[in-house]
């Protein structure tokens, strides 16, 4: 017996959610990749994980808020524990094989297709091996044709999402990476879902079911599951906002501003005759070197 699916058991709601979760941690985590590139005197590996780990939050965190919606008519769903935990963890390291890849042998066109490539089979290990843990009474299929097309929009919008974000380093291009990467991980999503059909085993109830499993719902057992990778998308996102070369969005520029500030504010100080030359050349020494040497006779 073929069981109904509906993917939009809340309308619009769920759908805008992934992708606002999706657009949001993956501008949070490319961002990271982009700071270890812009100043290499940065502790590299230290951004590197919190990139992936922001992009993997980011990805699980979008297939099981669209999973929100998700009802099959007539039978109750629940989830596998260790197979949603694994999802994460896939999510995380093969993210985090991609941006390791940039970060550490650079912005290459060879290097960022292939973080493209593996950031888009994230996208789309996480989200199969998130449907494995569901547990129905009945059988998932899925058509080749449509799981294919799912999985070139994953690698495709991603590898352009990488390519945006290192290639132009200001907002603009952050938001617009971050865009492209909420389709990939989106696009995955609901395709992926249009190529499932659901075999069902046994008698079932006629009714519409929302996802009733005991006194839960699918609800109930996913949103506290997403308290945690929340928190840990709310903390990067604190840390990626408040650093001072992101929000700039500069590299080694921003540490010659406070030198170029510094001379321009005591620049108008300087007396217009002699010994200027003695005055201003003390300004740039440093601070446990004698100015003696500069000083007349007089002043021993």
């Amino acid at each position: 017996m073929q069981g109904t699916v509906d993917d939009f058991a809340f309308g619009a709601v769920t759908p805008a959610a992934s992708y606002l979760v999706a657009g949001v941690s993956s501008a949070l985590g490319l961002r990271c990749v982009v700071r270890s590139l812009i100043n290499r005197q940065s502790w590299k590996p230290g951004w590197l994980a919190l990139g992936a780990a922001t992009i993997g939050c980011g990805i699980w965190t979008m297939h099981f808020v669209a999973m929100v919606g998700f009802r099959i008519q007539g039978i109750p769903i629940d989830y596998d524990s260790r197979l949603t935990s694994l999802s994460l963890v896939v999510a995380i390291v093969t993210a985090g094989a991609g941006v390791f890849v940039v970060g550490y042998r650079g912005a290459t066109p060879v290097t960022l297709t292939a973080a493209g490539v593996l950031t888009g089979l994230a996208v789309v290990a996480t989200h199969y091996t998130g449907m494995a843990a569901l547990e129905l009474n009945g059988s998932l299929e899925y058509d080749s044709l449509t799981v294919t097309a799912s999985v070139l929009i994953a690698v495709t919008a991603a590898t352009a999402a990488l390519w945006t974000a290192a290639s132009y380093r200001g907002f603009p291009a952050a938001l617009g990476a971050g865009l492209l990467m909420g389709v990939a991980l989106t696009g995955t999503h609901y395709i992926g879902m249009s190529a499932l059909a659901v075999h069902l085993r046994g008698a079932t109830d006629a009714s519409y079911m929302t996802g009733l499993y005991g006194n839960s719902s699918p609800a109930s057992i996913l949103l506290p599951l997403l308290i945690g990778p929340v928190v840990f998308l709310i903390l990067a996102g604190v840390i990626v906002m408040f650093d001072p070369q992101l929000v700039l969005g500069g590299g080694d520029r921003s540490l010659a501003t406070p030198r170029r500030r510094r001379a321009t504010a005591v620049a108008p100080e300087r007396p217009a005759h002699p010994p200027q030359t003695a005055q201003t050349a003390s300004l740039f020494e440093p601070r446990d070197q004698p100015v003696g040497r500069h000083a007349s006779p007089r002043g021993r």
